[in-house]
């Protein structure tokens, strides 16, 4: 039963973070071609709103090993 739930908190985390993802990175190029004299500025935002959003997976993925070795 835990495996069970473990796998349904992965599953979920990973579709967030690739929409996540995918919206970041979107609304960066939309971003970039309206004002092509910040894109370092966006470009940094993006790397960090990147790293935020892929620590979930990882830590859904620390809860879904503490759940199956429980």
């Amino acid at each position: 039963m835990g495996a069970i739930a473990a796998g349904i908190a992965m599953c979920g985390a990973a579709i967030g973070a690739g929409v996540g993802n995918g919206l970041i990175i979107s609304k960066m190029l939309e971003g970039m071609a309206r004002q092509p004299e910040l894109s370092g500025q966006l470009r940094t935002n993006m790397f960090i709103g990147v790293g935020l959003v892929e620590a979930m997976p990882i830590i859904s993925f620390v809860v879904a090993l503490m759940v199956m070795n429980k």
